[in-house]
């Protein structure tokens, strides 16, 4: 539901603001309410995890993610769809915090490396059609109608969680509010100045957007290195295999979320695709994905994931490199073929890189870790967009193409990282 609602709300932003009478630059607080309210709660959400019960966690997000989805539906403005998104956001970031927590409980270690296969499976399959279903809908229906359809599987999903989710062990330290705030400061902060680099705002602008973001970054870790059980899991990234596997994380899916930001862009603005031509040349990238991924999860219950994810991040960077310099005039299998490569080294590397953020974190820990696996995610999906958003600024629609050379940089990055990890392990 949460991978859905992300790629239905982006791809139909157009039809919402052109309906709620509302300019395109405001309607984009559509999706930074949802984004910006996830960031800063994923890891006080993880925390709370702890404390009460991931199952308690994650059902009242999912509660509360359709709820505000119901609230969406019924929403006649753009300032009350904006709050609703920010709750469906934090609903969303209840899921997303403690999940794969929650699967390292339900699976035994042996068998980890198969679980976040089929975790990387159901997000693949549902990026790949998230955008295909949003036209699906908007051809038969208004846009409520997109957020309303997330009421009955929501209903769905809390029985369901009712019955199969584990109760798992709670945690004795209490639950610290400062760190909560000065989390929440330090990623508003930076997700904005990003947000203003990328729009090319005043110099002063962003570079006091940044200095906030890293005086409330300092100050939070200064926090964390006096409690039991930090709230941003400074113990944790003590552990090399565990800040390699994150570092890895960040560089990967800032490569993804460039490509799937700038190639949109690239399809129509350059090679003068239609929209339902675009929506269909970026599915082979997902697709791949969802074939790979359950395999190479499978894989690393074998072999090293360092190994594993490195490869995979070496394909991906050479799929991006392909799609860099791309004909001028290419054909739909010049670019399916490129967008096969990319997805499969992304799913390569994605369910080996997840299983280590898992596996080298403490039981005792297992919430922490699994707010970093999202925070890691998110994080280097705001920073590619960012730039993508850069190039085009200063590029106009030929910035695309350097955007994708910068995503094809990040994937080398990740891959160096990855290796490094066959020495910390």
């Amino acid at each position: 539901m949460a991978t859905l609602d992300t790629a239905i709300a982006n791809t139909a932003l157009p039809t919402i603001a052109t309906d709620l009478h509302a300019p395109a630059a405001d309607s984009i607080w559509i999706v930074n309410a949802y984004q910006l309210t996830v960031m800063i709660s994923i890891l006080p959400l993880a925390s709370l995890g702890e404390i009460f019960g991931y199952r308690r966690v994650y059902i009242s997000g999912l509660v509360l993610f359709t709820v505000a989805s119901l609230i969406c539906a019924l929403a006649w403005s753009l300032p009350s769809l904006a709050i609703a998104r920010a709750l469906q956001g934090l609903g969303g970031a209840g899921v997303m915090s403690v999940n794969t927590a929650l699967v390292r409980y339900i699976y035994p270690t042996r068998r980890l490396g198969r679980a976040v296969g089929l975790m990387a499976l159901v997000v693949a399959v549902a990026a790949a059609i998230g955008p295909t279903m949003a036209s699906a809908v908007l051809a038969v229906a208004n846009w409520p109608w997109l957020f309303a359809i997330n009421v009955p599987f929501g209903i769905g999903a809390f029985v369901l969680a009712l019955m199969s989710l584990p109760h798992t062990p709670k945690s004795t330290h209490r639950f610290d509010w400062l760190s909560a705030v000065l989390n929440a400061g330090t990623f508003s902060f930076l997700i904005m100045a990003l947000a203003e680099a990328g729009h090319s705002a005043p110099p002063l602008r962003t570079v006091g957007g940044f200095a906030a973001a890293i005086a409330f970054g300092i100050a939070l870790v200064w926090r964390q290195m006096s409690l039991r059980a930090p709230m941003l899991p400074v113990d944790l990234f003590a552990r090399p295999m565990f800040a390699l596997s994150a570092l890895t994380s960040a560089c990967s899916y800032a490569c993804q979320g460039a490509a799937f930001v700038a190639l949109p862009f690239y399809f129509q603005g350059v090679l003068d695709r239609s929209q339902v031509a675009t929506g269909l040349l970026m599915t082979p990238w997902p697709a791949a994905v969802a074939i790979t991924a359950p395999l190479a999860g499978r894989l690393s219950d074998r072999y090293a994931v360092g190994i594993l994810g490195g490869c995979g991040l070496v394909v991906l960077a050479i799929g991006m490199a392909c799609m860099t310099f791309m004909p001028q005039a290419p054909s739909t299998f010049d670019i399916c073929w490129r967008m096969v490569v990319c997805g499969a080294g992304f799913g390569f590397f994605q369910s080996p890189n997840l299983k280590a953020l898992l596996a080298s974190a403490p039981h005792e820990r297992a919430g922490g870790a699994s707010g970093i696996v999202a925070t890691s995610r998110l994080l280097g999906q705001t920073v590619g967009a960012a730039l993508v958003a850069l190039c085009l600024g200063l590029m106009s629609i030929h910035g695309t193409v350097v955007a994708l050379g910068i995503g094809a940089a990040f994937a080398a990055a990740g891959s160096l990282a990855s290796f490094l990890r066959l020495a910390a392990s």
